[in-house]
């Protein structure tokens, strides 16, 4: 290794180890949880949009457990999972409390197995989290039905249940929740609907409001008029109807998108909203469906992705989780203990003069119950 390598290299370990101790100091060794691990992931070259969905998830405890558990299951071909499994559990059993890990094996594989990520620039966080969820699900799915097939019925048919829809996996037991599309015909009142699965919502933004205002804006009901009109099976021709969207399942974590970047016609591009939507550290969803189970469930906000900067190709991924009692703040090998109200700092801006912000744009809430 060259001289000037080795020097940077000892610079970075020793500035590590002093943000490391200054870390412990802080939150002092008798409130320190047990068993519980602060680690920074290295920067591959623009990966912030992975490290800080990385350390969002490792801190919504449902999934990191399952990822763990999947873990110390029989050793399998690798995968993305594999590789999940292997750096989460890299991190639960590090004898030091805080650190540096390089998520390297990680990176290596989402870059071998999606083209989009296989460069140095800035990626979507919110891609790359809609990728691993969806990634993880086809895995578990696969391997399930490998399981199946390699369990033959004495006869020699294969279980007639590989004919059925895939079984759901752990990954929608904790995010996948169900929207209810609802029409309602403004003729003959006839109301149809169509039920649709989730694993994460995408809400509008608008200046000054908060997240329960964006999730309402999520479900405001919508006229169908003109070339828009419904066809109405029972009165059999286009008619006038409402459209609305309501929340029938609500899941174990909610996954909540702003969408922040917005495509300018006169720009030709993306552009930032760096809006100021509050989002509160308790949440309880009021546009759910008549029928919804658990309609009163009180959701706490246990990790955020936040976006530095005025663009998506550009600018900085951070994470904020709680973990415990208090918050941290993630910035790729960086590990800084905040007080709650600093949230606030990442809510947007008032003003739209200076677009270059951190602002919340993933929001993970977890249900209490």
């Amino acid at each position: 290794m060259p001289i000037g390598r080795i020097l940077r290299w000892l610079i970075l370990t020793l500035c590590l180890g002093a943000n490391a101790s200054a870390l412990e100091k802080e939150i002092g060794p008798e409130q320190f949880p047990v068993n519980e691990h602060y680690f920074g992931l290295v920067n591959f070259g623009n990966t912030c949009y992975c490290n800080s969905v990385l350390q969002a998830l490792y801190f919504c405890r449902p999934f990191r457990d399952k990822v763990l558990a999947y873990k110390s299951q029989p050793r399998k071909k690798e995968n993305l999972l594999t590789c999940l499994a292997d750096l989460f559990h890299s991190i639960a059993t590090q004898k030091k409390k805080v650190g540096v890990i390089p998520p390297k094996k990680f990176i290596t594989r989402l870059r071998k197995e999606n083209e989009l990520f296989d460069n140095y620039m800035q990626q979507d966080a919110h891609e790359f989290l809609n990728y691993l969820l969806n990634t993880i699900a086809d895995i578990l799915q696969e391997e399930r039905k490998q399981e199946k097939q390699n369990g033959r019925l004495p006869n020699g048919n294969i279980d007639n249940e590989n004919n059925s829809p895939p079984d759901p996996t752990w990954v929608h037991e904790i995010f996948q929740g169900t929207l209810t599309n609802e029409t309602r015909c403004l003729t003959c009142e006839t109301i149809s609907s169509k039920d649709e699965d989730f694993l994460d919502l995408s809400v509008d933004v608008e200046q000054n409001t908060s997240i329960t205002h964006c999730l309402r804006g999520f479900s405001n009901t919508e006229t169908l008029c003109s070339e828009y009109k419904y066809y109405c099976e029972e009165c059999r021709s286009k008619q006038e109807a409402h459209k609305r969207m309501k929340v029938k399942k609500l899941p174990m974590i909610l996954a909540l998108h702003l969408k922040r970047f917005k495509y300018m016609d006169q720009l030709h591009r993306y552009t930032k909203l760096s809006y100021r939507v509050v989002f509160p550290l308790e949440l309880r969803l009021f546009n759910t469906s008549g029928d919804a189970t658990n309609p009163d469930r009180m959701y706490d906000l246990v990790a955020v992705v936040v976006h530095c900067g005025s663009g998506p190709n550009r600018g900085h991924y951070i994470a904020i989780v709680k973990s415990h009692d208090f918050w941290l703040l993630f910035d790729d090998d960086i590990v800084e203990k905040i007080d709650a109200q600093a949230i606030e700092e990442f809510y947007g801006l008032t003003s739209d003069i200076s677009k270059n912000s951190e602002s919340g744009y993933i929001l993970f809430y977890q249900s209490r119950d």
